[in-house]
């Protein structure tokens, strides 16, 4: 507050005449600054000797002085961000600040991408929200997920190149001939963020943490009971085979905090500071695997603002830009990809919408402009002809004569790319003589909806990282919408089909029944996905090793900042 009191007493000294030059006395000053004249001559004092103004004083009691500037007030109170960054007090930078959104997205960016702070390679990041606690269990975020990631470990990881599960805390793991039983041995030389050793008692005790939480129960609800059966092995008793179990702890949202302490991980950078304008990691010096380069990572939060009934959280980030203004010249993508995660659009078959009226919605959406012409800004997002790479969706014939019943419903969550969607879907059907009714749900999940069941149709955000297949598994196992979408009896045939697919120790093999179940689900026109993401990344030269990660974020595990020239 130091830095913001001297600022605000030198905007008030400059006010009355914008800068230009004052002839004043001494007991204005300090009527101006709220303050008495003894400590106003020591504000002038410091003010001169930091090269702020000219005060020349005159003789005699209420004698006017002359009072010069010499820099103004938004020069200096970057010099002063910038001093307090390179102190490393991040909280006085934002207290300096103190301004709307958009002037405070200005006046950081000179601030931004990558810098060596204090010989600390930093590397900051502006973000357009609130960032969500972290918390155990399924994040709705992509932002939340990566830095999940980042902070916590688990069990077992996905290896970056095959996506395929490898150890993490456990170094290795056996599987009994049964499949019933699985050690998981712990590394011996593992140490939590604020420096105490792990014991493998922990982590038994925040793994049955997690089997309480309702959907990881659904998830894991193979697993019999979890031991310590030795002090450096876990040992899982299964009641059926699960050849996806490592491929389950590898998830974020089965990574392993401190049973104790919900932001202590084990992960590269730990959390040492977490408000709404300020998230910031630090490296993890006792981290197991590949050290990071980088010392410190920074989200700088600065909310935009939207409409008001999409609520403050309804845009998608997908195209990151690192650099500071001078550098935007020079940024250029250095790190594309399509999304494998996708927008779909599921199909509730009942009295109101039979299966074949269903296919011809779906046909509609697919086989019209509708996909290609959704307003949602330029190189954003490209129409799905496929759920996963290789897993097409189905063409019918005879549909497009099918009339479509007089009333339907729709809900839908965010991202606002979906609102867009529904209004044009609204809009296309109110011509084919069909009134659809628009409910939005005002989250990135369908967590807590009461609406569901209201609803003929539903659009939503299915987000993939790793291993696509297994995430597909587990959004059926795990999401609340498809017992509304299914009726019972079918909703329990596909609990059944996936118990018969996990038992499969073949990975190809569970990959190809898994896509049978999806293609039948397309196929009666239950699910369609309707468009994937561009995910880009630009940086300017001097940010290294940006690869563009399932999620759509970058490792930062991998990124480095070459050191400043001397």
């Amino acid at each position: 507050m130091r830095l913001l009191n001297r600022l605000n007493q030198y905007q008030r000294l400059w006010q009355p005449s914008h800068g230009e030059p004052q002839s004043v006395t001494v007991s204005e000053l300090a009527e101006r600054c709220f303050c008495s004249e003894r400590h106003v001559r020591t504000l002038l004092r410091q003010a001169q000797e930091a090269g702020w103004l000219v005060w020349e004083a005159q003789s005699g009691r209420g004698k006017r002085g002359q009072l010069r500037f010499l820099v103004t007030p938004e020069s200096l109170r970057t010099a002063m961000m910038e001093q307090a960054l390179e102190k490393g007090q991040q909280r006085s930078v934002l207290e300096l600040a103190q301004l709307a959104p958009g002037e405070l997205r200005s006046l950081l960016q000179p601030f931004m991408g990558g810098q060596w702070q204090n010989d600390t390679p930093t590397l900051r990041i502006p973000y357009y929200r609130q960032l969500e606690p972290l918390h155990s269990g399924f994040l709705p975020g992509r932002a939340e997920q990566h830095l999940a990631g980042q902070i916590f470990s688990g069990l077992t990881r996905f290896d970056s190149k095959t996506q395929r599960p490898s150890g993490d805390l456990a170094h290795h793991w056996n599987i009994s001939p049964d499949g019933l039983r699985w050690d998981f041995y712990i590394r011996s030389t593992l140490f939590w963020h604020n420096g105490d050793a792990l014991e493998s008692t922990q982590l038994h005790k925040r793994l049955l943490m997690l089997l309480d939480l309702p959907a990881l129960n659904r998830l894991f609800i193979s697993v019999k009971r979890i031991e310590v059966t030795h002090p450096q092995c876990l040992t899982f008793i299964l009641h059926r085979p699960d050849f996806w179990l490592a491929h389950r702890l590898a998830s974020y949202g089965c990574l392993l905090a401190h049973p104790e302490y919900p932001v202590i991980g084990t992960g590269p950078f730990r959390l040492t500071l977490f408000t709404s304008e300020l998230v910031r990691l630090e490296s993890h010096d006792h981290y197991h695997l590949t050290h990071p380069l980088l010392k410190a990572i920074e989200y700088w939060i600065t909310p935009q603002l939207f409409e008001k009934d999409l609520g403050t959280s309804c845009r998608h980030p997908v195209q990151i830009t690192i650099g500071k203004p001078e550098e935007l010249a020079s940024v250029s993508p250095v790190s594309t990809a399509i999304s494998l995660g996708f927008c779909y659009l599921t199909l509730k078959k009942s009295g109101r919408l039979t299966p074949q009226q269903a296919r011809r919605l779906v046909s509609l959406i697919h086989d019209s402009s509708l996909l290609q012409t959704l307003d949602v800004g330029e190189n954003l997002i490209t129409p799905s002809t496929e759920l996963l790479p290789g897993w097409a969706i189905p063409q019918w014939e005879g549909v497009e004569d099918i009339p479509l019943p007089k009333q339907l419903t729709l809900i839908y969550h965010l991202p606002v790319e979906l609102h867009i969607m529904a209004e044009r879907l609204r809009q296309t059907l109110i011509s084919l003589g069909c009134e659809l009714t628009l409910i939005f749900h005002n989250a990135k999940t369908w967590d807590g909806c009461q609406q569901l069941a209201e609803a003929d149709l539903m659009m939503g955000d299915r987000l993939i990282g790793e291993a696509p297949e297994y995430t597909l598994e587990q959004w059926l196992r795990c999401d609340p919408l498809w017992p509304h979408v299914l009726d019972a009896p079918a909703f329990a045939h596909l609990q059944a089909t996936l118990d018969s697919l996990q038992i499969r120790p073949e990975e190809e093999h569970r990959h190809a029944a898994l896509q049978q179940v999806f293609s039948t689900l397309m196929s009666d026109a239950t699910l369609t996905p309707l468009f994937n993401y561009h995910y880009r990344i630009s940086a300017p030269p001097g940010v290294n090793g940006v690869r563009l990660n399932p999620r759509g974020w970058f490792e930062f595990t991998e990124a480095w900042l070459p050191p400043p020239a001397s």
